[in-house]
């Protein structure tokens, strides 16, 4: 499971997201799948129930879509915006 980090507010729309980091002062701009991903973290889901709503939604083959999300995760704890626990 993941948390995402306290100083992280973001902003969900048709194209995608603005994510901000209030703490280190970064902000990021996410595609419309990235964006999905964050908000399904933001709601608590674990990686496995994020890869089947990502495939499902974007009719992706899940073993693609569980490679790009693991991906994206760690790129995510990478810039401090997400934390496992």
């Amino acid at each position: 499971m993941y948390r995402v980090s306290d100083g992280v507010r973001s902003t969900h729309g048709q194209d995608g997201a603005i994510v901000l980091d209030v703490q280190q002062g970064q902000m990021f701009n996410l595609n419309l799948v990235g964006s999905r991903i964050l908000e399904l973290l933001e709601k608590g889901s674990a990686e496995p129930d994020v890869v089947n709503v990502i495939s499902r939604e974007f009719n992706a083959s899940r073993e693609a879509v569980e490679s790009d999300v693991r991906e994206f995760i760690e790129s995510l704890q990478r810039h401090k915006l997400v934390a496992g626990y």
